[in-house]
């Protein structure tokens, strides 16, 4: 090779490392943005990550969960990481649960309750005696109802059905039902002979578990005359596969009239009947999830966030349901009306972690889908709504 080649291939080795640092630099400009004050400021540096190839971005993330100063950036970190998909995102969950960080440990807990590991279960037993944080707490329990083979869980779970603040015994009602938690049908029955504000929360855990034993509670409970408490009571039926059909539309038609006169005094039956429909659909009942979306789009401003809330907690449980709904609902067009629904309800709940799973089935709808296709479609149109 000549001296004036040399020259050029010199030339042209500096210029892409230059490149390669500058994207570099930007990469970690965006990290530190992601604590930013301005939600705008914060949302775009999500994007650009997000949008940055995966090997590329995930050392800046993993150096600014480890390092970086602020602790929102580190728990945005976190998140992110999660959404790339990398094989070595597992070990970085692994370490992160025993982060100093409460939002950094809330996400490991989230990530073992979606990807449950006997390795990490020890970990999980230590923390219940350790875990401080009442924001993290019940992510605590839900992961341990995700892993819940072993005999010290499942008595540790069901003693803290009775112990505690109503808050935190809710937390533990519930994850119970939705991981089907058949040895815990006796200490949930006696919540049911109480007239306290778990009665609800323990009556849709039996209904999700699906013991036979629980149906003869339903007359005992409708025989209360609450009117606020038969939404669920229908519900529990139709979990149970009790005259579902009728028990269904009883729910529907009562959040129906709580919608239409929801400025008055039925604001109570309305949050019930929209919490007994977010739990059928949590549960995979497609049709309750229809309704949640029909009835949310025409609600007015005071029904509307209850219904919202109802949704996205049916998004937190069962998103594989609402993505297939979004993409139904795009037959002819781009489901907006449902997807600024669906806007709301993240924005009252403020599930990050739970957000980015959503994001991540998106993605691959996006990607794997036929070009030009409805579900490609709704996809892009749900990144961009909902601000991924």
């Amino acid at each position: 090779m000549n001296l004036c080649a040399r020259v050029i291939v010199v030339i042209v080795l500096a210029v892409q490392c230059g490149l390669a640092q500058t994207a570099t630099d930007d990469l970690r400009a965006a990290v530190d943005r992601l604590g930013d004050f301005d939600y705008a400021v914060r949302m775009e540096a999500s994007r650009t990550l997000r949008r940055a190839d995966a090997d590329v971005v995930f050392p800046a993330l993993l150096d600014a969960l480890q390092h970086h100063e602020d602790s929102y950036v580190q728990f945005r970190s976190i998140v992110l990481i999660y959404g790339l998909e990398l094989p070595q995102g597992h070990t970085v969950f692994e370490e992160a649960l025993q982060s100093p960080n409460d939002r950094v440990r809330a996400a490991a807990y989230e990530y073992f309750e979606q990807v449950p590991s006997a390795a990490v279960l020890p970990i999980l037993l230590a923390a219940w005696d350790t875990e401080t944080s009442e924001f993290v707490w019940p992510y605590l329990v839900r992961a341990l109802a995700a892993n819940d083979d072993s005999t010290e869980v499942r008595e540790r779970l069901t003693r803290d059905i009775d112990r505690g603040e109503v808050y935190f015994r809710g937390a533990v009602i519930e994850a119970l039902g939705d991981y089907g938690a058949d040895y815990a049908v006796d200490p949930l029955t006696r919540i049911i002979a109480d007239d306290g504000p778990l009665r609800d929360d323990a009556l849709l855990a039996l209904g999700k578990i699906g013991d036979a034993r629980s149906i003869g509670l339903l007359s005992d409970v409708q025989r209360l005359g609450d009117p606020s408490l038969q939404p669920v009571v229908s519900a529990t039926a139709c979990l149970l596969d009790v005259e579902c059909e009728e028990q269904f539309q009883y729910i529907v038609d009562a959040l129906s009239y709580a919608v239409d006169t929801s400025a008055g005094e039925n604001q109570e039956l309305l949050r019930s009947a929209a919490s007994a429909l977010a739990a059928l659909a949590g549960d995979g009942r497609r049709s309750a999830l229809d309704v949640l979306f029909e009835v949310g789009l025409r609600a007015d401003d005071s029904a509307r966030a209850p219904i919202a809330l109802a949704l996205g907690t049916a998004t937190l449980r069962n998103p594989e349901l609402v993505r297939e709904a979004l993409v139904d609902a795009g037959q002819h067009f781009a489901p907006e009306a449902e997807l600024l629904l669906l806007r709301d309800a993240f924005d009252m709940l403020d599930e990050d972690f739970a957000e980015e799973r959503f994001y991540v089935l998106l993605r691959r709808d996006y990607w794997g889908a036929r070009i030009g296709s409805r579900t490609q479609a709704v996809a892009d149109a749900a990144i961009q709504i909902l601000e991924f």
